[in-house]
């Protein structure tokens, strides 16, 4: 992977498209009353545990509206280390939370997780939805690892075979 700025802010910004897109979806299932994800309905048993279904995808939605804002930030990372750090942390947290989502809808999508739910009813959409996640995922780790990287600072550039622009003796590859 590339230190480049711009490969850490398009992996930021298609991170921000899919928060905002999973924001719209909660509120377009808040509107209509429902649980689970688009393509994903909740068990019908679901419902008996949540007390207010509008509320609950309002929330969720709300989450997703934090989760596009930390994606910004990695667009061009604050120059304070301490908010900096904290947008990388949260921002692995939140890998790691919608990975784990998209791994469990796409288990229960093939069939091999019965415990998560029936096999999806439109397979279409729920494909869809399960690209619209992994695209997520990626774009946020591609800006997560740019960040960690940049604060690290710019890795020295190699002139000529094992020589670095400084002149130093440095790590070279096969053939160059």
């Amino acid at each position: 992977m590339t230190r480049s700025p711009r490969n850490r802010q398009i992996g930021a910004l298609t991170a921000c498209a899919g928060a905002l897109a999973y924001t719209v979806s909660k509120i377009d299932l808040a509107r209509d009353g429902e649980l689970g994800m688009p393509g994903f309905p909740a068990p019908q048993e679901a419902y008996a545990r949540v007390a207010d279904v509008t509320a609950a995808q309002l929330g969720n939605a709300g989450l997703g509206l934090l989760m596009a804002l930390v994606a910004l930030l990695l667009v061009r990372p604050p120059a304070a280390r301490s908010v900096r750090w904290a947008a990388v942390a949260v921002s692995w947290a939140g890998i790691a939370m919608v990975g784990a989502g998209v791994a469990g809808f796409g288990a229960r999508a093939a069939g091999v997780a019965p415990g998560l739910g029936d096999t999806p009813p439109d397979m279409g959409t729920a494909l869809a939805a399960l690209t619209v996640g992994a695209v997520w995922v990626a774009g946020w780790c591609v800006a997560a690892v740019g960040a960690v990287r940049q604060a690290s600072g710019p890795a020295p550039a190699v002139r000529g075979p094992g020589r670095t622009s400084e002149g130093r003796a440095g790590v070279s590859s096969p053939g160059g």
